[in-house]
């Protein structure tokens, strides 16, 4: 494998010098620029999977080398270095497409760090890519939308266990797209060419359920009038996906363990058995744990489906992941509509990201969909939306911890703004004002506290000192935690 391709941007020869030898006694290809026009020179000669660059260059800024970076190499991933004092500058950055930033002196044990964990990113994101590419799209598997470490972390398992014939078991609430997966995965596989039959255990009557998966024979039963193949053999060669597996009778458990062990199934009313070829992969929203503990799921079933557990995650774990829902549902919906002209506004976007879509992914496109459909005018307002939605949105989006004895309020309840204040404050003040220990406790990452501290503009307090007054909010409070490097306060 060819050692990623690094490109440092500084204008301090000497800064220059040692990160590029810091970086390739790490066996990276690195180059250096002293400023954007030789950056974006070296870029067109050959492509790098990363660039490091200082924000305050000569002449362009290195935010003007990030946007040109973005229009015209956006496989690559930009890390801006910066100075404390110009930290708003480095979360401007960020909000144009960096990955993440460091601040300067850059430690060589943080600089490592941080670079292994932007090129594991980037070679997952190469991976997904390539598993994409070689899907069949009437499948729908470009419907896997997003780019959330969550989602990146299933399709790389998605990708690693799809050439193989192990079971796999698809874990995940209900509307986070479990069928979509199970169809990519069979897709990728050398039975791709063969049937992909699948069958909702849960929806079929138990009694109707045992002729459905293996089928019968003539004369088997009141109304069987001819042999019937079941979703079984009609597998055979290919993949069988038992959608709600939880919901599977205790009888019909046994069945299906005989036919993960031995590969043979027996049709109703049949004398002999009959080996099939399948591969299989199931799915559930239900915590199959707990049903072996209320007697509900054989437990050597669990273990032999179990062999591959792929946890889809819920659309609240992904709120990274909705903007761009949105805009794919959105284009979805208009062209089916022919609403060409409809648009979300982003001003919208923090109410969509704030709910927490106990539907998932569904709920969502469905929403979007029914948008498209009752939309008055060409552009979208708030008054299109859910009044839950609508409601659920004014709620802080940050996971903060809520104070175990929260103080009372002077004249009724305190305000959105001065909770999550009065919270981040609180946790400073527990960590002794270390910041990192602060941003673990409230389980956010360091830039998003630091972003909070400077809009409330709260201050480490001094003897006798009180914190300034938080002023009004005006951005939105749904940044996601990042992975940032760990800082120097």
């Amino acid at each position: 494998m060819s050692a990623s391709r690094i490109l440092v941007v500084e204008d301090d020869e000497s800064l220059r010098r040692v990160t590029q030898v810091q970086l390739e006694r790490c066996g990276y290809q690195v180059s250096a620029a002293e400023d954007v026009p030789q950056a974006l020179e070296l870029l067109g000669k050959e492509p790098k999977d990363l660039v490091i660059t200082d924000l305050n260059l000569p002449g362009e800024s290195g935010l003007d080398l990030l946007k040109k970076i973005k229009a015209e190499h956006p496989e690559t991933s930009v890390v801006m270095v910066t100075a404390f004092g110009t930290i708003e500058t480095a979360v401007e950055a960020m909000k144009a497409g960096a990955y993440d930033y460091i601040t300067k002196p850059v430690h060589p044990d943080e600089l490592r760090s941080l670079v292994g964990r932007v090129l594991e990113r980037h070679r997952l994101l190469a991976e997904v890519s390539a598993l994409r590419t070689t899907l069949d799209h009437k499948y729908g598997f470009e419907s896997i939308v997003g780019r959330s470490k969550a989602l990146l972390h299933v399709l790389d398992s998605a990708a690693r266990v799809a050439h193989t014939d192990a079971t796999v078991l698809i874990l995940g609430e209900t509307g986070t797209g479990k069928e979509m997966l199970a169809k990519a995965i069979h897709i990728n596989s050398t039975r791709k060419e063969r049937p992909f039959v699948t069958i909702n255990c849960g929806a079929i009557p138990g009694e109707l359920l045992e002729s459905e998966l293996f089928g019968y024979v003539k004369g088997s039963f009141t109304g069987a009038i001819s042999h019937k193949k079941g979703k079984v053999e009609m597998a055979d060669g290919g993949t069988l996906f038992l959608d709600e597996i939880g919901e599977m009778p205790l009888d019909l458990q046994v069945r299906v363990l005989r036919l993960l062990q031995q590969r043979e199934i027996d049709k109703v009313g049949a004398t002999k058995s009959i080996t099939v070829d399948v591969r299989i992969i199931a799915a559930t929203h239900r915590n199959l744990e707990e049903r072996i503990a209320a007697g509900a799921f054989r437990e050597d079933l669990y273990y032999r489906l179990a062999v591959i557990p792929i946890r889809l995650p819920p659309l609240r774990e992904r709120r990274d992941d909705i903007v761009e829902f949105v805009h794919t549902f959105l284009e979805r919906a208009k062209t089916k509509y022919s609403r060409p002209e409809l648009r979300i506004p982003s001003s919208l976007m923090p109410c969509l990201e704030n709910y927490r879509w106990p539907g998932n992914v569904r709920e969502l496109e469905n929403l979007i969909e029914r948008i498209v459909l009752l939309s008055r005018s060409n552009e979208v307002t708030a008054n299109d939306l859910p009044e839950v939605i609508r409601n659920e949105s004014a709620a802080p989006a940050l996971p903060l911890e809520t104070p175990k004895t929260p103080a009372p309020a002077a004249a009724g309840t305190l305000g959105l703004e001065a909770a999550e204040r009065e919270m981040i404050v609180d946790a400073l003040r527990k960590s002794n004002w270390n910041q990192s220990r602060a941003a673990r406790l409230l389980e956010i990452s360091r830039k998003t506290l630091l972003y909070r501290m400077s809009k409330y503009a709260i201050e480490k307090e001094g003897p006798g000192q009180e914190p300034a007054a938080g002023q009004e909010e005006t951005d939105e409070l749904n940044e996601p935690p990042q992975s940032g490097a760990a800082r120097r306060p």
